[in-house]
């Protein structure tokens, strides 16, 4: 039975990865602060399971004790995915510095916290594979949700040094960029109003993105995604979910920065 350890694994995109893998006969340790529902804690799913790990990722002892925790109950690590992350939303001019912090040590020193505490286990074994949740907000930056975009980003710059560092050993790294993808993430995000008065299409501009994120593809196609990336012969280091999102990833790279940062720009304002 082939091993999965999965951060962010209690709602949306993690949730659903983490049942998708259970359901196809993976042993999956799901790794978050608190259980998704009150029988996550080895529940078997087909012919897998999901075992719920207490972790904070924001934590270097909480991610070194959960992989700990994971080796006492299996030998071998075939995937890890790193999915905990959140977002905040606001203009940059009256972001406080400490949400600005925090947004970037959960969603990408989160992943670095995690990368550290498993790469030991899989140089041992001689392979396995990593994988980051990104988001095409990497690649194309979204207004008012910068900090987000940047800490996204960070993790594909990441992932391509990691991906090199680690080849020797057998391990492969990708990211996985969903585009907008309905989940309770919306909800949750920590959305800042300060400097509205000033920044008049603040406003606008993240109703229009929590609208498309409300409308859009549900969480079970990326977890698909996910699925393919773990199990496919040779994994490329960069995926995106949904073929429109594939779409303007392509044309940002055939077209001049400047007009598709402007076209960015029309769509939030």
């Amino acid at each position: 039975m082939q091993t999965l350890v999965i951060s962010g694994g209690s709602s949306g995109i993690g949730k659903a990865t983490a049942s998708l893998f259970a359901e196809r006969g993976w042993r999956v340790f799901e790794l978050s602060r608190r259980s998704g529902a009150p029988d996550r804690a080895d529940n078997h799913l087909g012919q897998g399971s999901i075992t719920h790990i207490t972790c904070d990722v924001t934590s270097e002892e909480s991610c070194k004790k959960a992989i700990a925790e994971v080796l006492k109950q299996t030998d071998r690590i075939d995937v890890v995915i790193s999915n905990a992350g959140y977002g905040i939303s606001g203009a940059i001019e009256f972001t406080d510095l400490k949400d600005a912090e925090r947004q970037m040590d959960v969603n990408f020193m989160g992943a670095v916290r995690l990368t550290q505490a498993v790469l030991p286990q899989l140089r041992q074994q001689r392979g396995g594979r990593i994988i980051y949740t990104s988001s095409v907000a990497a690649i194309l930056a979204v207004p008012y949700q910068s900090f987000y975009s940047a800490s996204k980003a960070a993790i594909n710059t990441f992932a391509l040094a990691l991906a090199n560092e680690v080849r020797e050993f057998g391990i492969r790294v990708s990211v996985m960029m969903p585009g907008d993808v309905s989940t309770g993430f919306t909800d949750a995000r920590d959305k800042s109003t300060a400097g509205e008065e000033v920044y008049s299409h603040a406003h606008k501009a993240i109703a229009t993105m929590e609208h498309d994120e409300r409308d859009g593809m549900k969480p079970i196609q990326m977890a698909k995604l996910f699925y393919h990336i773990a199990t496919c012969r040779s994994p490329r280091p960069q995926y995106v979910g949904g073929f429109q999102y594939r779409v303007f990833c392509f044309l940002d790279c055939i077209l001049p920065k400047r007009f598709v940062n402007w076209i960015e720009g029309k769509m939030y304002s």
